[in-house]
């Protein structure tokens, strides 16, 4: 679970030990499991230590482990359904069993996500089980003594019901309750499948072999995500333990790198391995339905709950300079104490001089690496950006000032002017910034205005798309052609043609150069041509890309006919899994937008260079470091759909152009901005090749005396990687080589610039010794506001003393 990409079952907590804990009982991964200690805090408070629960299939199925009364009740309800499907005949076991399932994914995402949401709002299960009191011996006795027998049964020696909270013990039983909706859930589902259990006769040999073998391993994996989650978030993820209590910081591992919400999205892969070995469109449409279920759970209970618990607030239009520099007026201070040891500095009023933002050039700010034995202040400010592109993080701006002499102090009773703003600029805010290049912009059909010349040009060219499309032909194949061209056209034009344009951009501003060649701006710094240059931009590439995708909707309606018996052959299946790649496609597409932001879905790294972008990868991103390669599945599953070649070469021309524009336009313009600190592997590919050399491992182990002829197989592999490696590498050299007169003309423009900063430039001196230094001679504090508190409103000055020995550099 990530704080974007959120999910429950994501949940695995890095213990966090009280103060009053002992050092030794620290949890690391070195630690030994017998010594692990987990630390769990109530909302109230309260810190206890966290005894060890066992999983679910352990204490239902081993005969070792004591049977609860729930437990009892779940065995026979399991029981009872192996009884009925045996029983049954097979047509009222297949409607027996269907209703049954919708019950328990009712009582599971309805139910549980019902009242898992009150209880993350309001904390509904703990209250009600205090206002009945059931866990307390004074009002019911029985009942309390009844669920101490029910949890002390299942857990193990380290569990003292009297000595924890009554939110664990709440969980505790909480969490049987769900183990009998789970655990009857997928029974309930298994015993459906099994009685729409049948053998295709219109299928080869070979196809069953394919389907069977592609159905156990949906289901091994399927059984390997539920493993490896599990042993992540363990029970206290399983059970959503942090609805009740917390036990601490959140932690990525293993599967959780593989794709997003892998318990909710791969995590099912399974019921459509069953879907593939039954042979049954019913079981695959009652899958679908059940997984949709599942994800509906994920969007209304668990990713709000987890925005509550651990989101950041958002402050609506902060205006936070990018480029923060603080200005210090001397107010007037006490007289200078009678010892001769230290002095009183006068208090300091700090406040942001808005119009002074970017006065000093960014290369002043930071701080140098001279080593000297005079330290001198440092003023922090912490500043929050909000993501731009997916990529801007928290900054802390370190600036040094120097202390004022001891004769500025002595003579500092008088309070010193102001100083001048060097420039008459204000201060760059991002929320400026965007509303300046971001202004209710066509987003595909959002924010459609037929007011404006742009809105009105791109619905006139939707309307002559499809009008021309939904035509009746007059000659068949002339008319498919022409649909065809006209659609391959679009496409070249989306990707190709405006990749190059991108890439002149990327190069040399070509578009930002053009405007300022050919059109008048006031003002010498250019800024107009790039607005106009990206707004232009902007309008070209939605209206290219609606056409593009309108052009081919043309042409698989144009090849489409509607099937006269959808039971015949694959037609059923076809508009299934084209209906899939679609979703697939408009799901890739919002979470990619959802990263990016109207910043990079306009590419506006290619023209706006004010604002900071910087690298963080989540949502999407995390998996995949291009994910517009899924981008093109609707373009397939229209292909499917249709049934037609043409659509299905457009597809894969599609496909090549947009590998083509990622090659040789984004990627270049990536590793421009980034340089080395571009991710080359996703953790899609990460957890892929931990999986392999696990694997691989093992074969090696039980190879026995082949192990030497699979190594010779793997060497001659790797070298075929190797060769490809190194003319990659040589290509990449040579492109460094001829570009290394346009790096060293930017290497003298940087000093050339240098030189003219050289009066602005700050030398920091930071000690490397402070060992020597008494600190307690050195004092800072602040003095309260007007109304006596250390609170203070915006715009306020805040006024710090400061004291320090009188010979201090």
């Amino acid at each position: 679970m990530s704080i974007p990409q959120n999910t429950l079952r994501q949940r695995f907590c890095a213990s966090k030990e009280p103060p009053s804990a002992p050092s030794g009982n620290t949890n690391t991964k070195d630690t030994p499991r017998r010594e692990e200690i987990v630390w769990g805090k109530t909302p109230s408070g309260e810190v206890f230590r966290v005894p060890t629960t066992h999983d679910v299939l352990t204490t239902l199925f081993h005969p070792g482990h004591p049977k609860s009364h729930l437990d009892l009740l779940n065995l026979g309800l399991l029981g009872m359904q192996l009884v009925i499907f045996f029983v049954l005949p097979r047509r009222a076991s297949q409607i027996f069993f269907f209703f049954y399932f919708a019950f328990w994914r009712a009582a599971y995402d309805a139910g549980l996500g019902w009242v898992l949401t009150k209880q993350s709002k309001k904390k509904l299960i703990v209250r009600e089980v205090q206002r009945l009191g059931w866990l307390d011996a004074n009002r019911h006795p029985k009942v309390r003594n009844w669920i101490r027998d029910q949890l002390q049964g299942k857990m193990g020696k380290d569990y003292d019901f009297d000595e924890l909270p009554l939110e664990y013990n709440t969980w505790l039983l909480f969490r049987q309750a769900v183990d009998v909706i789970l655990v009857n859930d997928f029974l309930a589902y298994c015993m459906f499948a099994f009685s729409c259990f049948r053998v295709p006769h219109d299928l080869s040999f070979f196809v069953h072999i394919c389907r069977w073998i592609g159905g156990i391993l949906l289901i091994v994996f399927n059984i390997w995500v539920k493993t490896e989650a599990h042993n992540v978030v363990k029970d206290y993820g399983w059970y959503w333990g942090d609805v009740f209590f917390q036990r601490g910081a959140l932690v990525f591992d293993g599967v959780f790198e593989l794709a997003p919400h892998p318990m909710y999205s791969v995590g099912y892969a399974g019921y459509y391995g069953l879907s593939l070995i039954g042979g049954s469109y019913a079981v695959l449409f009652v899958s679908l339905a059940a997984h949709a279920a599942q994800f509906a759970f994920l969007l209304f209970f668990e990713n709000p709950h987890i925005e509550r618990m651990y989101g950041q607030p958002k402050v609506i239009a902060k205006r936070t300079p990018l480029v923060p520099m603080y200005r210090s007026k001397i107010k007037s201070a006490s007289a200078l104490p009678s010892s001769t040891n230290t002095i009183s500095g006068p208090s300091t009023v700090i406040e942001a001089d808005l119009a002074d933002i970017l006065a000093t050039p960014a290369i002043t700010e930071g701080e140098t690496a001279t080593d000297t034995t005079e330290p001198e202040t440092e003023a922090e400010t912490d500043e929050m950006m909000a993501p731009i592109n997916g990529r801007v993080e928290n900054k802390r701006i370190l600036k040094h000032k120097p202390k004022p002499s001891i004769s500025s102090v002595s003579s500092a009773n008088s309070e010193r002017p102001r100083p001048t703003p060097r420039y008459g600029k204000k201060a760059a805010s991002q929320h400026d910034l965007l509303n300046k290049y971001f202004r209710h912009d066509t987003l595909v059909l959002k924010n459609i205005d037929l007011l404006r010349s742009n809105d009105l040009l791109l619905v006139l060219m939707l309307t002559y798309c499809l009008s021309i499309s939904f035509f009746p032909p007059i000659s068949d194949s002339v008319a498919l052609r022409l649909y065809f061209m006209h659609a391959l056209a679009w496409c070249s034009i989306h990707y190709i043609g405006l990749g190059l344009l991108l890439k002149a951009q990327s190069k040399n501003k070509f578009m930002v150069r053009h405007f300022m060649k050919h059109y008048h701006y006031t003002g010498n710094e250019g800024g107009g041509a790039v607005a106009e240059a990206f707004s232009n931009w902007k309008m070209i590439y939605n209206m290219s890309m609606c056409m593009t995708y309108a052009s081919c909707i043309g042409v698989a309606w144009k090849t489409y006919s509607i099937p006269n018996d959808w039971t015949v052959g694959n037609e059923l299946l076809r508009h299934t899994l084209g209906l899939l790649l679609i979703g697939l496609h408009v799901w890739a597409t919002m979470e990619s937008y959802e990263v990016l932001g109207v910043f990079g879905w306009f590419f506006g790294d290619f023209f706006i260079e004010e604002l900071p972008s910087h690298l963080e990868y989540h949502g999407i991103y995390r998996y995949l470091n291009n994910p517009e390669a899924m981008g093109g599945a609707a373009w397939f599953g229209l292909a499917l759909i249709s049934g037609s070649k043409l659509v299905l070469s457009l597809a894969v021309f599609r496909y090549l152009a947009n590998w083509w524009f990622l090659s040789h336009v984004e990627n270049p313009h990536m590793r421009k901005l980034y340089g080395d600190s571009l991710r080359k592997e996703a953790g899609f590919v990460k957890v892929m090749k931990s999986v392999a050399s696990k694997n691989a491992k093992i074969l090696e182990s039980r190879a026995g005396r082949h192990a030497p002829e699979l190594k010779r197989v793997v060497r001659e592999v790797k070298g075929t990687f190797d060769k490809v490696y190194e003319e990659t590498a040589d290509a990449v050299e040579e492109f460094l080589a001829k570009s290394r007169p346009k790096i060293s003309e930017v290497m003298e423009e940087t000093k050339f610039l240098l030189k003219q900063s050289r009066e602005r430039l700050v030398i920091t001196r930071v000690s490397t010794d402070i060992s020597g230094i008494d600190r307690n001679q050195y004092k800072l504090s602040i003095v309260p506001s007007s109304s006596g508190s250390k609170g203070f409103h915006l715009g306020e000055p805040i006024t710090v003393k400061w004291e320090a020995p009188s010979r201090h550099s």
